[in-house]
């Protein structure tokens, strides 16, 4: 069996969105369960019946550490998206492995 690995790029209450690069698709819907029904419906649309022979993961990828308290403030980069509890992602782990 094939897969199709989605990342998820947009996390936010009602909205969640993801990409999978290699195959270029992009999916967005208010929870996991309905992303998980457009990215079947979008990879229908890409490869027809075919798509019974691949299983599709959602993906987030990996945050950067958290910074020591203390350390200045300044040198943060953009404040990272509330994540999708682990337990909610169709496989779980992260990115990458």
């Amino acid at each position: 069996m094939r897969e199709i690995v989605f990342l998820v790029t947009t996390e936010r209450p009602g909205h969640i969105e993801a990409t999978a690069p290699d195959r270029s698709l992009h999916v967005q819907a208010p929870s996991l369960e309905e992303l998980h029904h457009e990215a079947r419906e979008a990879l229908m649309a890409q490869v027809g019946a075919a798509h019974n022979s691949y299983r599709i993961r959602f993906c987030r990828p990996l945050s950067p550490r958290p910074r020591p308290e203390g350390s200045d403030q300044r040198q943060r980069g953009p404040a990272s998206p509330p994540e999708i509890p682990e337990t909610a992602l169709a496989t779980p782990g992260r990115c990458g492995g």
